[in-house]
Order: C-alpha cells, then structure tokens, then sequence
C-alpha cells in the first residue's frame, strides 16, 4: 500500500498472463460453473440416447413452455423473443426458458430485499401540504408520486436545492470538497469501482474521515470483482476503518441472482448532502483515462430534505440479510434549504412488478406539451416504451434523443441502430455525440420537469437492476439541464434516413440478429 499525491491503493497493478486468469479465484469460478453446465448437457445426451421415450417428453415440454410462457405476466417483446428462440431451439431454449422462470438462487435475496423494503415503508412520512401543493395536484405529478410509492418510501420534498453537473469532472471537483465536510456518516453506493486517481483520491479522503471518527460504508456490486477489484477488498478497506460489502458476489454456482446487478450511484454525506448521476467511481468518467473518446457523464448534488431518501436507499439495500438493521440512528437529520420547486428521489428493483423506472420515463412523454429532450448511452426498447416516444413525436412534441458516436459495447450499438427507422419516421430526432461516448441518463421536458440517474433506456436497466434518479419539477437547475442538452447537441451528428442507408452492413445485419435477443441483453 502506498500514498503518492494523495491517491491511495490498495491492490498492485493487475500482472497479465493466461495462467493468471485459470488460476486466479475468478478463474476457478467460471471453471466450475462451465463444469455444471457440462453435466447438465451430459446428462441430457445420455438421457437421449437410452431412454427412446426422453426426446417426446421433452418436446412436450416445451409445448407446455409455450403456453405457460402465453399465459405469464411478461413483456411482449420478451415473449416474443422466447417464442422464437423456442421455435428454432425447442429443447435447450425452453430448458433455459424454464430456468429463468424459476429463479434458482434468487427466491432467498428476493425475499430478503422484500424484508428490508417492508421494514423501511414508514421511515420517512410524506409531508401532506407537499404532496397537496396545487400546482402538484394541477400537473398530475401527485399522481406520479403515488405510484412511485408504491414500491418503496419516496416521498416527494420542497426544502432541497440541487446543482446540476454537466460533467463527471465536475462533479468529481464538488464531492471531493463534500467529503471533506463530513463530520457523522458517509453511505457509497456503487455499480463500478476502478483504482486509479479518481477512486484513490476519494479512498485517502475516506480513511481519514475514519481515522477521525467518521462511520464510512462502501457497497458495490459484485461483478467488481470480475476484472477490478479482488474478492477480499472489503477486509483490506476494514483495515483502514471502512465497512464495505460487495452486493451478490459472484460464487462457483449456476443462478439466475447474477442477472440482477446493484447499478445504482449514491453517495450521501451526514444526510445534508447526496450525490446521484451516471458518474462511476473510474479514471474513464472523469477523463482522467480515455477509453471511447471523451466520456459525457451528468450527475446531480442534492442539499436538503430529500437527502433523506438516498440515505435510506442505501440502507435498504445495505441492511439486506442484517439481524438487527439500524435506521432511525441515520435518518435523524431533518436539513432544509430554503429553495423553489419539488424534488424526488426513487429507486427501482427488479424484485417487484413495477416498472417504476420505465414508467416515470413514460409518464414525462405521455404528459409532455413542447419538447423531451434524451440523453442515454443504449437504446434498447420494449414495444411500450418505443409506442411513447413515437406517440409523443406523432402529437408534436420535440423529441430528441443523445446517443454515444464511440460505442463502449458494439452489439448493443448495433441494436440501438435497429430503432432508429421507425422512431425517426414517427418524427423523433436522433443524434450520435461525435467526440466520444455519452453515460448520461437524463431526461429533460417543458423546462418544467427532469430525471437524471442511473436508468437506461434498455433492458438491464429497465427490469433487472436495481436503479435509483431524481426527478425534478420546476427546480431553478432544470434551464442548466436543458442548456447543457443543447451544448451538447451541438457537438453531435444527426441521424436522417440518408445516414441510415449508408450505415455499415456489419451494424445492419448485426442489429437486426441482436432484436431477437434484446430482452436477453
């Protein structure tokens, strides 16, 4: 462990080699998941070839897939998308279906998330004049608010100013001077953790505040330790007086829990401040490293009484599997800052039946007037989703949507491409930002509301994460969002349906292959 310009590290410098990889921890783990997945095929080989009678009761059950698969609660692209897979692989496609559907490893952590939700329902009341402010009640947003409570306890807030940050730079400048406040607690929660000198400067600043008394808790999620950090980080943080726990690790076992990832990004401070944003804690978002050209990234700091709500979203989830939660102890701290319009931070799961992200994104399109402005790094849609935009577009609304010119993941470039034809005939405006890759997840409409999060437009985010914004209505920092959106704009290439046509044939075919599996994605 060394200290060099206030970066502090915990981990050497990865050494390189296939060796490495087989017989490192990560390695051992993908050895004996591979293995599993061989005896099941085994098995099924053997089981075919002795038993004349296996092939037939196979195939009846994949019949029995299908009108099972019918008859769920289910997405109908995500139907869709089975049907045919089961239609051209019958036996493995309607195992896997099967799999899925049951959820091995994933009924206990639902469970467990469940608990944690039910015992925090209550924590946080919301403030009836609020919630019956008039022009709350005239513009619907009351109404959303409802609905968003009904899988968690988000309450929406006035006493809460928010400064909006066009880049993860500068972000990074304000909570490093945050942190450095902070005098009772400091919650993180994040999807990416990377060494480097954006995360060394923040970890030297977290070890002191430890030193000093402060209770510092780090979570992020388990698939970390795929490539960044080593599965005992949180023993060598504990070394330095920081709790830490990495969400649903990754373990030598086949389960469908690995399909549910903590994507959220909080960081709250003595809860007076909050962070929240597309920005990770990696060299890449705040350009320290460049990885697909220069990174755009947004992210909001909330002071004030919605601060309270992100301290509870931590806890939810950091309280998952504990015997004895706290929560009063951390939600003690009522702080208000005298400032104009609404704030709501709400979170999202996979372990419900609601849609809360898809559906605040869908009500901002649905009750729009003049314009929605998008900015999203992928653009995966569900049959819904991709209804609103073209609806909102087809009654004259502007809708315009920012997506990354330097793609980080080329499949998913390829099927965000596959929508461009029918939303830009429906009249929605679809641009590429050409200096690099856009991160940002945000939403701005009618200069009057705003999201900005960590929710994507596509699948993973939209019914397997679990995922946290704010929504903002009427907030002085919303004219910043829509100018920075236009700034933006600015620096991007529009896609018309001559550019469509000239696109490379490896995207178009790509794409068209990549929307059978979009649900899968």
């Amino acid at each position: 462990m060394t200290e060099t310009n206030t970066v502090l590290r915990l981990v050497p410098k990865k050494k390189k080699g296939l060796l490495r990889l087989i017989f490192s921890r990560l390695g051992m783990i993908v050895l004996l998941i591979i293995f599993q997945i061989a005896i099941f095929i085994a098995l099924y080989v053997w089981a075919d070839e002795y038993f004349t009678w296996f092939n037939g009761a196979i195939r009846i059950f994949a019949v029995v897939m299908v009108l099972y698969l019918f008859n769920i609660d289910m997405d109908s692209t995500a139907k869709l998308t089975w049907l045919n897979l089961i239609m051209l692989f019958p036996i493995p496609a309607s195992l896997f279906f099967w799999f899925t559907q049951r959820d091995i490893g994933h009924k206990a952590e639902r469970a467990l998330v469940q608990h944690a939700i039910r015992e925090s329902r209550e924590r946080i009341q919301q403030e009836t004049e609020v919630i019956y402010a008039p022009d709350l009640v005239n513009s619907g947003t009351d109404d959303l608010c409802r609905y968003v409570n009904r899988s968690g306890c988000f309450p929406i807030y006035r006493g809460t100013q928010v400064q909006y940050f066009p880049s993860g730079e500068e972000k990074f400048a304000s909570l490093v001077e945050e942190l450095k406040k902070a005098e009772r607690f400091i919650f993180l929660e994040y999807f990416i953790i990377d060494e480097g000198y954006m995360w060394g400067t923040i970890l030297k600043i977290l070890a002191d505040k430890a030193a000093q008394g402060v209770e510092v808790r780090l979570l992020y999620d388990g698939m970390c330790e795929v490539s960044l950090l080593p599965h005992d980080y949180p023993k060598r943080l504990e070394r330095l007086g920081i709790k830490a726990k990495a969400f649903s690790p990754i373990a030598p076992f086949l389960s469908t829990t690995y399909n549910y990832r903590d994507h959220r990004k909080i960081l709250v401070i003595d809860g007076k401040t909050a962070f929240n944003g597309g920005v990770n804690l990696a060299d890449e978002y705040i350009n320290a490293r460049e990885r697909f050209g220069h990174w755009k990234d947004t992210a909001v700091m909330l002071k004030g009484k919605a601060v309270r709500s992100f301290t509870l979203m931590f806890l939810q989830m950091w309280n998952i599997g504990v015997a004895e939660p706290e929560w009063e102890k951390w939600l003690d701290t009522v702080y208000e800052v005298p400032t104009d319009g609404y704030v709501m931070p709400y979170g999202d799961h996979p372990l419900d039946d609601d849609k809360v992200g898809e559906n605040v994104y869908m009500d901002i399109l649905n009750r729009a007037r003049s314009y929605v402005h998008i900015m999203t790094p992928y653009l995966i849609l569900d049959g819904e989703l991709e209804s609103a935009l073209k609806y909102a577009a087809q009654r004259g609304v502007d809708v315009k949507i920012i997506l990354p010119g330097i793609p980080d993941k080329k499949l998913a470039y390829s099927l965000a491409k596959a929508h461009y034809k029918p939303l830009i005939a429906a009249g929605v405006k679809i641009y590429e930002y050409t200096p690099g890759f856009v991160h940002a997840k945000v939403f701005v409409s009618d200069d009057e509301k705003a999201v900005v999060g960590t929710i994507n437009l596509d699948y993973r985010s939209l019914y397997h994460h679990f995922e946290c914004a704010t929504y903002l209505y009427r907030t002085s920092c919303i004219s910043n969002i829509s100018a920075d959106f236009n700034t933006t704009l600015k620096k991007c290439r529009q896609v018309t349906p001559e550019t469509i046509r000239k696109e490379k044939l490896y995207y178009k075919i790509t794409g068209s292959i990549m929307k059978l599996l979009a649900p899968l994605m």
